[in-house]
Formats: structure tokens, C-alpha cells, sequence
């Protein structure tokens, strides 16, 4: 890069970050359009609407609920991923959706539901709504006219799909009505077979039409009739305090970590710095654009993601003063330094990506809102370390800052031992594993829970209450909610206020009739508050048993779509082995840590431990990068076990300022935030030092184990004293080293060729 390209980059680089800080910051027109205050936020940090459902049946099987719960939650899902459905009672459903506050907006859009049928022009029954998986209302191009149709596609069930199929083949020509509460909504007419279950109704004058005919349809599939009993417009269920110190923790933690990388790595730092900001502008802009919704826990995941986008920058900048280490020029280190940390970045960042779309795809609720924010942090932190950062630090050394010195230069290390404490590291793990399950088979049998379920996994008691006077969230938190929780003994209990009105909604572990009784005098007698304005209901998890499957099955599918990548990209399962174990031994320690710490399970649980999954594969795949590049240059004479603990060493500095990095973030956001922050700050806390030992002291380990174990080749190589050492020698090894081999016979035929031919000397 020539020095006038150099200051020109630097120039954009400045009014880009200036743009975007001003775009997060103010925004543009009257709205504020693209400000991070316009990211639409959950019920916690905004709050929303509730809308509560009762059953036109009196007692519906508990199977009927539960079928009904799942398929609600994934009704309101178009409004909000963070969305939340449950029962309440025998017969009734909540809903809540956060960041809306028009009730009878969402009424009117969602539907009111009702039974819902396909009938034939006899009147016959042919489809019923339950067999309908889904609708969407969508425009879509005519390709005779060229101009948009707007259609509703619809989605059939297993069960469905060969009774759409047969319905459609007996009433070719003609119509069948979709019937919603007696009523026909619409009358298309059959025009072919349906075999596939996928359908198409057209003739819409507009996309909305689309979108209401659709509506009515999903909310039509419902195995129960539902009538609506009340909606309110509730209140943020943390104040503007817990926002402000979240947001103040997030600030204090990446000047730190700016300072750091800066003493770290001097002008690389620096550009780190600079990358940092952007990154996170670009994440919080993103959020605006794609409407996703955003938790405490969520503004959490986006702290821990700067900590995480060091990581990157770690890795290239650490290869940089390797290179200048080994005698290279500082333009030929930036070059190769970036070169040579492109796979272990690549690789890391992309094995998470395939994680976060398979739990969006997979996932529900809370699972598919934080793969979306994780998804968002990867795309970002790869695009600021491989593009904008390479673009600054090129344009720095154009414009004249050229001397090592401003690039820092590696130090020789000893080669550190791992492997050779290997057993006490595998003793020291399993111990800690099996831990787990003992505190909790202890804790069950002391007539406790395995682990301290929260509301949204046990469910519990929701009370109502009317209090005389109009308090906001924080004179809730400050007066009522220690009166709350020393009756009920629930540390952990929540407020929810209904806006307009001094109601307010109190939800704690479900209470038998004595504890109920307590809190009712409680109330009136510090509260004033009337007898016959407080009514309670048990109410089910928020995060329901379908939910949790779904949660299960996406992390399943991930694992195994990671395991297959790494397997594919280094050709050796043992590898992909080794990350999986690991991975799997991270989330059980912390799980040991939640049962003897008896930190709250709750939504902030999956969050965290699905952040552990990605904080894990990220790091052990950075040294399992250096060991398949070590593997490629190995001599003869080096042992597997010295080859191991030498990338391992050489590796560790990246091991080190990044889990520092990360926890600098995660520790500022613990001591700064409010409790429920905390409870999902101190498992990560946890979960980022285990990361850090098991990429360092394990995955190496199980990987040597099981080459040695499976992938014996034991060649003899001569040793000063005359004995001899066996060298384990790879497939993929042999063959490097036979084109190795056979370039040098090359490279000697070519000096041989080179030569001139001396003449024979006659006699």
C-alpha cells in the first residue's frame, strides 16, 4: 500500500467510526432512525403486552394444553423470539410480548382463536385446523405478468399432508371453503392434486389480506378454542437502573480491555482498539436493522461478545511478533501473520456459525433470540479482524510507522509440559464431573431440587394485587419484593407491573394454601391493601417441556454438525473427538457449578450455557490449528507428546490475554449489574476459566491419547548415543513427507542439470 492510499484509508476509518458511533448513538430524523435506544427490547428491559387466553372447554386434558402452549408460542414468535407463552390455572394461557404496548392491536392481528375447518361444497369436513403446521402471507412475482401476487402458503402436518392430497384429488374444479368460527373466510378453488403438503391460496388484492387470511389460519390450528379473558400493557420488569449500570459496565470493561490490547501490542493494539469500536457500532446497528429483540441477558451475550472479538485480533497479532521473532521484515510479518492466523479464525468462527444456525433453525424462544445475537457477533468480529483490521494496520505501516518496535516482538518460551501431567489434569476433570450428579442425588434426597429451578422451569404462583398508591419497578423492588420473598422464602421472586392502574403482578414458586394466606396478610397489613383485590393463580414454566426438547435437539444437531466440520477441515475424527469431549466436559463442570453454588436456572441458564459452547470450540480449535500446522514441518526426531506441548505453548499466549479479555468484561458486568445480571455473569465467570484449562490442559491431551492409542507407526531414527526413538508418523504425515522427499529429488536433479558438462580428457 503506497503512503498517499495509506492516509486515505485512515481518513474513511475515522468518518466510518464517527458515522456509525453517531448512527448508535443519535440517529437520523426525528426518530432517531437506527439508534441503538430504537433496538426493539424484551419484557425486562421495556416491557410489553399480556394477553390472557381461557379455554371454551372446562377441564381440557393436560395433553390439549400443552399442544396448544407450543403451538401459541410459535404464533407469537413473528412478533418477538423472547416471546413467552404458559398456563395459568386449569384453563387458561398467557401470552407475553415484549417491546409492543397497542393490546388490541396485537389482538386484532393475531386473531381471536377459534375452530377452524376445510369443507367441501357438501359441507363435508375434509381438513381440520390442527392439520395445518403453518400459513404465511407473502408476495410474490407472477411470472406471466411480471408484476406481485400475494398469496398465503400453507404448511400441512404429516397426518394432513394425505388428507389435503385426497381432498384436493376429489374436488378437482372445484372449491373448498375454509371455515373459521362458522364463518367461510375464504372459497378457493381446487385447480390440481396437492400431494406434497405445500399449498398455495392466491387472488389477494394486497399483502395484508395475505397476512390476515394467514393469521386466522395459525391461530385456527390450535388443538383448543380460545376466548380472550384480559389483556394489560405491562411495565419493564427491571428499571432504567439496571440498563443504565449494565450499559456503564459494558463501557468500563472495553477501556480496559482497549488498554490492554495497547500494552499488549502497541500499534497492533491500537488497531485492535479501533476494530473493537467498530464492531461493536456494527453489532448494535445490526440488531436495529433486523428487528431483533434484545434481553438483560442478551446486552449480557453482546459484552461477553467484545471480550470474545479480541480473540481474533489476539491470534493475528500474536503470529506477527512470531514472525519478526524469527528474523522477518515487519511488512513480510504483517502479511504472514495474517496468513497464518486465517484458518485457526476461520475454522473457530465458523464451527460456531454452524452452531447458531442450527439453533435458530432448531430452536424456539430463547434459544432461536440468542443464536441470532450470537450469529450477528461472529459475522461481525471475523469481518473487523480479517478486513478492517488488516486494512489499518497496512495503512499504519504506509505512513511510516515501520520499526519493530511498534510491533513488539515474541519471546523465546521453554516448552512447557502438559501432556506430562496429563493423568492429574483427566483426575482433576472427572472428579469434578461425577461431583455434579452426587450434590444433586444429595439434594434430591434431602427433599430439595436437584437444581434451584426458577419460575420459568418449575412454574410456580402468580398473585395479583392492587396496592392504594402508583409505584414504579424500583419502589416495587425496594419495598415490596423483601416483604415478598421473607413470606414466601423465594429469593428469586418477580414483579410485573400493569401500566395505567396501581396493579401489579407477583410471581414467586408456587405457594401451598398456608404461604398464600401468609403473603395475603402481608400485603394488607404493610400495603393497606384491600382483601378482595388479590387474586392468585399457579401458573406453568414460562419455558415449557416442548421448549426444553427443542433446546435439547438443537444443541444435539449442533454438536453433531460441529463434529463433522472439524472432522471434515482436519481430516481426523480424534481431532473432532477431542473438541467434542471437551466441549461436553466444559458444560458439565459448570453444571456441577450450579448445583453446588445454587445460582438460579432459569432463561439466563441456556443463554450461558450455549455462550460456553461457543467460548469452548473457539479456543480448542485455535490449538488444535497450531498442532495441524506443526504436524506439516515435524522432524523426525521430535516426539507426538513434544510436538503437542510445544503448540500448546506456543498457543498459550493467545490462551491467556483472551480468557483475560473475556473475563475482564464478564467480571466488571458481575460487580457492576443488578442481580439477575449476576446470576448470568458468575456461571460464565465459571464457564470462561474452565474453557480456558480444557483447551490448555485437555484437548490436547485426549487428542495425543487417542492417536497414540489408534494411529501407532513406529519409525526408527538414530540418536547421538546409538540408540534409537520411535516417532508415531500419521497418514497425512507420510505423505507430506513423500512430496517433501520427492521435491528435493526434484530440486537435486535441477542442480545436477544446471551443471556444465565437463569434457573427457583424451590420452
Amino acid at each position: 500500500m503506497k503512503k498517499n492510499n495509506g492516509i486515505l484509508v485512515l481518513i474513511l476509518t475515522v468518518v466510518i467510526l464517527g458515522l456509525l458511533g453517531y448512527t448508535s448513538a443519535v440517529g437520523f430524523g426525528e426518530t432517531g432512525t437506527g439508534a441503538a435506544r430504537n433496538i426493539k427490547t424484551g419484557l425486562d428491559l421495556s416491557g410489553g403486552v399480556s394477553i390472557t387466553y381461557q379455554t371454551v372447554e372446562t377441564n381440557p386434558s393436560s395433553a390439549d394444553m400443552n399442544d396448544t402452549v407450543y403451538k401459541l408460542q410459535k404464533r407469537v414468535e413473528q412478533y418477538s423470539t423472547e416471546a413467552q407463552v404458559y398456563q395459568e390455572g386449569n384453563n387458561r394461557i398467557n401470552v407475553e410480548i415484549p417491546g409492543v404496548t397497542d393490546a388490541n392491536a396485537i389482538l386484532e392481528d393475531l386473531g381471536k382463536p377459534g375452530s377452524l375447518s376445510f369443507q367441501d361444497a357438501d359441507g363435508n369436513v375434509v381438513l381440520e385446523g390442527t392439520d395445518i403446521a403453518n400459513a404465511e402471507g407473502v408476495a410474490t412475482q407472477d411470472q406471466t405478468t411480471g408484476n406481485n401476487k400475494y398469496v398465503v402458503t400453507l404448511t400441512m402436518t404429516e397426518e394432513g399432508k394425505q388428507k389435503f392430497a385426497d381432498a384436493t384429488e376429489a374436488n378437482l374444479g372445484k372449491n373448498i371453503a375454509i371455515v373459521y368460527d362458522g364463518e367461510i373466510i375464504s372459497n378457493p378453488t381446487v385447480n390440481e392434486k396437492i400431494a406434497g403438503g405445500q399449498a398455495e391460496i392466491s387472488g389477494m388484492a394486497s399483502i395484508e389480506e395475505a397476512q390476515e387470511l394467514a393469521s386466522f389460519i395459525r391461530i385456527g390450528s390450535l388443538s383448543l378454542e380460545l376466548t380472550e379473558l384480559r389483556s394489560n400493557v405491562v411495565a419493564a420488569q427491571l428499571g432504567e437502573e439496571a440498563i443504565s449500570t449494565s450499559v456503564k459496565a459494558g463501557a468500563i470493561g472495553l477501556v480496559i480491555v482497549i488498554l490492554f490490547m495497547i500494552f499488549a501490542y502497541r500499534v497492533p493494539g491500537l488497531v485492535a482498539a479501533i476494530a473493537l469500536l467498530i464492531y461493536t457500532c456494527l453489532v448494535l446497528v445490526t440488531l436495529n436493522a433486523f428487528d431483533i429483540t434484545l434481553t438483560l441477558p442478551g446486552i449480557a451475550g453482546i459484552i461477553l461478545g467484545i471480550g470474545m472479538a479480541v480473540d481474533a485480533n489476539v491470534i493475528i497479532y500474536a503470529r506477527i511478533k512470531e514472525e519478526i521473532l524469527a528474523g522477518v521484515t515487519v511488512r513480510s510479518a504483517i502479511k504472514s501473520g495474517f496468513k497464518k492466523a486465517f484458518s485457526a479464525i476461520f475454522d473457530g468462527n465458523i464451527t460456531t456459525l454452524i452452531a447458531s444456525f442450527v439453533l435458530m433453525w432448531l430452536g424456539s424462544g430463547s434459544v432461536k433470540g440468542f443464536a441470532y445475537t450470537l450469529a450477528i457477533g461472529i459475522v461481525m468480529s471475523m469481518f473487523t479482524a480479517l478486513v478492517v483490521s488488516r486494512l489499518i494496520l497496512n495503512a499504519l505501516y504506509a505512513v511510516g510507522l515501520r520499526d519493530e518496535k511498534y510491533y513488539g516482538k515474541a519471546k523465546e518460551r521453554n516448552t512447557v509440559n502438559f501432556l506430562g501431567k496429563r493423568r492429574l489434569f483427566f483426575i482433576l476433570s472427572l472428579a469434578l464431573i461425577v461431583l455434579g450428579p452426587v450434590v444433586m442425588l444429595v439434594q434430591k434426597s434431602s427433599g430439595g431440587q436437584a437444581l434451584n429451578y426458577s419460575l420459568e422451569f418449575m412454574g410456580g404462583t402468580a398473585t395479583t394485587v392492587t396496592f392504594q398508591e402508583d409505584m414504579d419497578i424500583q419502589e416495587i423492588d425496594a419495598k415490596v419484593m423483601p416483604v415478598v420473598e421473607e413470606v414466601t422464602g423465594d429469593a428469586n421472586a418477580q414483579a410485573q407491573k400493569v401500566v395505567g392502574g396501581n396493579q401489579v403482578i407477583l410471581k414467586t414458586t408456587t405457594l401451598d394454601l398456608e404461604k398464600r394466606e401468609a403473603l395475603n396478610e402481608a400485603l394488607i397489613s404493610d400495603f393497606g391493601v384491600e382483601e378482595d383485590t388479590i387474586s392468585s393463580e399457579n401458573i406453568s414454566s414460562t419455558i415449557s417441556s416442548e421448549m426444553r426438547r427443542d433446546a435439547i435437539v438443537a444443541v444435539i444437531v449442533a454438536t453433531i454438525c460441529m463434529l463433522l466440520y472439524i472432522w471434515f477441515r482436519f481430516q481426523d475424527i480424534r481431532f473432532a473427538g477431542s473438541a467434542v469431549l471437551a466441549l461436553v466436559h466444559d458444560v458439565l463442570v459448570v453444571l456441577t457449578f450450579y448445583a453446588i453454588a445454587r445460582v438460579s436456572v432459569g432463561n439466563t441458564f441456556i443463554a450461558c450455557m450455549l455462550t460456553i459452547v461457543g467460548y469452548s470450540i473457539n479456543a480448542t480449535i485455535v490449538i488444535f490449528d497450531r498442532i495441524r500446522e506443526n504436524l506439516a514441518g515435524r522432524k523426525r526426531t521430535e516426539g507426538l507428546d513434544e510436538l503437542v506441548n510445544r503448540s500448546i505453548t506456543q498457543t498459550l499466549t493467545r490462551s491467556i490475554y483472551t480468557s483475560f479479555t473475556t473475563l475482564v468484561m464478564v467480571a466488571v458486568l458481575y460487580i457492576l449489574g443488578v442481580s439477575s445480571i449476576r446470576e448470568f455473569a458468575l456461571p460464565l465467570l465459571v464457564g470462561i476459566i474452565c474453557g480456558a484449562y480444557s483447551s490448555v490442559c485437555i484437548t490436547g491431551a485426549l487428542w495425543f491419547v487417542m492417536k497414540k492409542k489408534y494411529d501407532k507407526m513406529p519409525v526408527a531414527a538414530a540418536l547421538p548415543e546409538g540408540g534409537s526413538v520411535s516417532v508415531e508418523v500419521s497418514k497425512e504425515e507420510k505423505v507430506a513427507a513423500k512430496s517433501a522427499k520427492n521435491g528435493e529429488e526434484v530440486k537435486k536433479e535441477r542442480n545436477l542439470s544446471s551443471q556444465p558438462r565437463r569434457k573427457k580428457k583424451r590420452r
